[in-house]
């Protein structure tokens, strides 16, 4: 939280990042932007990039809090508030072919990613974000993990950055084989499955699935859309899991450090021991986005509305939404240089490329076996 007597100039640094955010969401209406997907959360992180790598140091180092205050109080309300997207109805209405897809895919990008990261020696904390954001649900994905991991802000960056190169291919070439007919071996169901569950943000789902069935009088952009929502739920026990994960490494390496300090005391070790286990991470805020999930399921059954839009006020709660997850993107990317891109290398976006050819030639298989044999 803000500390008091630091608090006007922390609001200044807030204020920064929503006038960078009011700037994203009237950039993301151009329609030239528009046509490519991009989202106020992407043009957001941009700017923020494009400010760090400018006019970065002439910021007030008093304002600082209020822009790390985006990136953690807000991120984490951004995050639950997305659950008035979703409601449990969504995963009925597709059924469990899409379920067991969107689980498989989610379960083997994130372990694969993990290991091949380690095949390539690229740190552990950026490959397990790059993994997640090609996993579920892209920028949104990557933003709800970096509380639990708690890596740099430009490792988050280079994530989101993997998200938006290979997501925006994605949306332009699953028409394209779909025209061409290199998916002539789903059913229109399976296409759609396909598409929601491997693509990476919720924006390039609906925006592929309306090239290939503009009017959805094949159900393709509907259902894909759906399976996608049902991916995106599955953030919220990712990230329960992915924290005593990643509580249980920690533990090993206190105790790897608690070692080595044996030789300076047992009270040393001890001490650091604690300490390290103090710092094991619940997300508290993904039982709030669950909790979101069923309110909104709730909420769907008492006012009878066909879809989540036609709730009351969802429509102003996902604008409000949409703004806070844009301000936690942007000021991500304020802290995010090209020098720390250098220092990353090449070696992520291989492994999100790596990840990629998995979602698509791999994905394309598994669903047309799994949703033939169900």
């Amino acid at each position: 939280m803000l500390e008091k007597g630091n608090r006007a100039n922390a609001l200044h640094g807030i204020l920064l990042i929503a006038l960078f955010s009011f700037a994203a969401f009237y950039i993301a209406e151009i329609p030239f932007v528009r046509r490519l997907s991009f989202s106020p959360l992407i043009v957001g992180i941009i700017l923020g990039m494009l400010y760090a790598n400018s006019l970065r140091n002439k910021l007030p180092e008093t304002w600082v809090p209020g822009i790390k205050f985006c990136t953690k109080q807000i991120l984490r309300w951004g995050i639950i508030l997305y659950g008035f997207r979703l409601t449990l109805a969504q995963v009925a209405a597709v059924g469990l072919p899409a379920l067991t897809v969107d689980l498989i895919v989610v379960a083997v990008t994130i372990l694969g990613g993990v290991a091949l990261g380690r095949l390539l020696r690229i740190d552990a904390d950026t490959a397990l974000m790059t993994s997640t954001g090609s996993a579920i649900c892209g920028a949104a994905a990557v933003l709800g993990a970096e509380p639990v991991v708690k890596c740099e802000g430009y490792k988050t960056a280079i994530a989101v950055s993997t998200v938006v190169i290979f997501g925006t291919l994605s949306m332009f070439l699953y028409p394209i084989m779909y025209r061409t007919g290199l998916l002539d071996g789903l059913s229109d169901t399976g296409v759609a499955i396909y598409t929601g569950s491997t693509l990476h943000e919720v924006a390039h789902v609906a925006g592929a699935g309306n090239a290939m069935d503009p009017t959805d009088a094949l159900g393709i952009a509907g259902t894909a859309t759906i399976t996608k929502m049902i991916r995106v739920m599955l953030l919220a026990p990712v990230l329960v899991i992915m924290s005593f994960a990643l509580a249980g490494r920690r533990r090993r390496t206190a105790a790897a450090g608690a070692g080595a300090a044996a030789g300076a005391g047992a009270a040393v070790a001890e001490t650091a021991g604690k300490q390290e286990k103090s710092r094991i991470t619940i997300p508290w805020f993904a039982f709030g986005f669950i909790g979101v999930i069923c309110l909104n399921s709730l909420l769907q059954q008492l006012c009878s509305a066909a879809t989540v839009r036609e709730i009351p006020l969802n429509g102003a709660i996902e604008y409000i939404d949409t703004f806070l997850l844009t301000m936690a993107m942007t000021a991500l990317g304020t802290d995010t240089s090209i020098d720390k891109f250098r220092q990353a290398g090449a070696k992520p976006f291989v492994l999100a490329g790596l990840l990629y050819v998995w979602l698509v030639v791999g994905g394309y298989f598994l669903t047309k076996y799994l949703v033939g044999a169900m």
